[in-house]
């Protein structure tokens, strides 16, 4: 959908589904999950803090 790649792409990488995991794996995509509180404020939750393994 027009994202640009964020590691360098091997042989090895065929397809988006490869480098798209391959990019979840090393931690480095810029996602934020925003979770509304009761009180109406947000707080903001980068991708990497849920991805402890």
């Amino acid at each position: 959908m027009g994202a640009p790649i964020l590691i360098e792409v091997d042989n090895t990488l065929s397809s988006p589904i490869d480098i798209a995991l391959k990019e979840l794996d090393i931690g480095i995509l810029p996602i934020t999950i925003r979770r509304t509180l009761p009180d109406g404020t947000f707080q903001d939750i980068p991708l990497k803090w849920l991805m402890v393994a």
